[in-house]
Parts: C-alpha cells; structure tokens; sequence
C-alpha cells in the first residue's frame, strides 16, 4: 500500500501520514510506504490517486490544499469531491503565527504595528500559493491592513528552514509542523489561528483575541479514488478510526495540538465539504489570487 502526500517531506501533511502510517499498517496488516509527490499546490498528488486502481491500495493524504483549490484554482476537468472517495478524517488543528527570534514583537498587536511602519518590507514565508499557510497570511493582512511580501516554497519543509535561518521574519504553520521550532525555542509564536485557544500552546492567545473574528484551521483525513468499493472504504476507515481511538496515537495528537476526527466516511465528506465552503469565504475576503 502506498499513501501519497501532495507536499515534501518535513511539514504538518507529511508529520501525520507517517504518524498515521505505521499505526494503519500494523491494523490493515499491509507494509504502507509514504509517497511524497510535491507540485501544484497538492493537486499532482490528488491527480494521480483519482487515477490510480480502485482497489484500496493508493491512499491520499487528504489536507486544506484540498478544501483551497476548488475556488482559489477552479479546474473545469477535476472535481475534488466527485474524484476522491473520503475515507475517515485524522484531525484538525490550529495553525500557528509564527515570527524568527529577531523580530521585535511579541504580541500581535505588537507585530502589526512593526509591519505597518515597514510595508512591504517583511517577508512571510508560505509553504505554496493558495495553501492555508498562505491564505491565513493572506486573510490575516487584509483584517489588519498590513503589507507583507509572501515568499513560497514547496512545502512545510522547506518553508520552515527558511525562517528559522532568518530568510524570512513570519510564518502562519499548522501546529503538528509548528510545535517544535515554538519548544525548542528556534520561533516564537504570536496566535494560534482557531477561535479559541489550544490546549498544547495554553500561553499563546488566538488570534481573535487581537483581531476580532479572525478564525480558520487545518483539517486532514484520508482519500481514495472515487469508484472505491464500499467494502474497502468501510475497511479503512475502521482501521483509521482504531488507529485514532489508540491511547499512544490520541496523546501524540493532541501532543501536537491537533483534535481527532473521529466518524464515519460521510462525516468525514460533510466535514470536507464545509472546509470547502469556509475556505472560499477566506479566498474571497484575502483577495487571493492563483496567479
């Protein structure tokens, strides 16, 4: 079996396929290699398991990019929903405001009052046009009237390094990718994005608390291609939901700030389909474009 992750190794996409992986594949019984096929903001990953044998054995790691790409990229030939079978989802996590240690602020107020006297002149790191780092970057400077210059990589990965080296001074990172630069030190964290604060970063305010109704999240799950049979679907998603109910694999999650999604494969697709809804309200209210 494989699992196809749309992004590079090291970000919050590839941190729970292999997290998720190694529990699924002592429950299915079946080796699970983690693929990584970077490009198109998700979509060369999401592409080629709606083409791959409906046999439950191509897994996609299914994330935000996902939810993003219907109405920040339309694509008249592929329909996420109508190609992909959701299977179970994994979680759903906050992400992360996150500034490099030389960056003279620490609170939001703080940074959005450093970014104003400096427009344009700071460098917000994205792990990719119109993925939810982006977009939260995006969205967060259209509330506050701040202009940063948004840098992007090929994923969580790379994004990351480079703030931390100090190529870039500000970064929005789900929190199982975020967690370990803000404890060990190496970032510090401003605002968590959700509406309330979470329970692995307690100290650090969400970011409603400074800008008021700013609220989004970071949903993953898994796919598979849409002529699944409901055997196999159902199959899956009991292991993913065993997998999720395993004490070690619930502290690892909510070690890394993220809730599990526990339910059936239909909750998982409403899920989906209000991830897409409320990220088109995001896309519309940034003003982000694709290009």
């Amino acid at each position: 079996m494989r699992l196809v992750v749309g992004f590079p190794p090291g970000g919050p996409n590839d941190i729970l396929a292999r997290m998720i992986s190694r529990e699924l594949s002592r429950r299915l019984g079946q080796p699970i290699v983690v693929e990584n096929l970077p490009g198109d903001s998700g979509n060369v990953a999401t592409v080629q398991v709606a083409r791959a044998p409906a046999d439950g054995y191509t897994l996609l790691l299914v994330g935000p990019a996902n939810a993003i790409n219907p109405s920040l990229s339309p694509n008249p030939n592929f329909d996420f929903m109508h190609s992909i079978a959701l299977v179970a989802g994994i979680s759903r996590e906050a992400l992360v405001m996150l500034v490099h240690p030389a960056v003279p602020a620490s609170t939001v107020p703080e940074f959005i009052a450093y970014a104003k006297a400096r427009p344009g002149k700071l460098r917000m790191a994205s792990t990719g046009r119109g993925s939810s780092p982006h977009l939260s970057g995006q969205l967060f400077m259209a509330m506050t009237g701040i202009d940063m210059a948004a840098i992007h990589y090929s994923g969580g990965g790379p994004a990351l390094k480079e703030i931390i080296s100090g190529q870039a001074q500000v970064m929005f990172e789900p929190m199982s990718a975020a967690i370990e630069p803000v404890r060990s030190g190496k970032l510090r964290p401003l605002a968590v994005t959700t509406a309330e604060r979470s329970e692995a970063l307690p100290n650090v305010p969400a970011m409603a608390e400074s800008v008021a109704g700013y609220a989004v999240s970071a949903v993953t799950g898994i796919g598979v291609p849409k002529n699944t049979p409901a055997r196999i679907v159902d199959t899956l998603n009991r292991a993913v939901n065993a997998t999720l109910a395993d004490p070690e694999v619930k502290s690892r999650l909510a070690e890394m700030g993220g809730a599990a999604l526990s339910g059936s494969s239909a909750a998982f697709e409403s899920i989906m389909a209000s991830e897409i809804e409320n990220w088109a309200k995001v896309v519309k209210v940034s003003g982000a474009k694709a290009d």
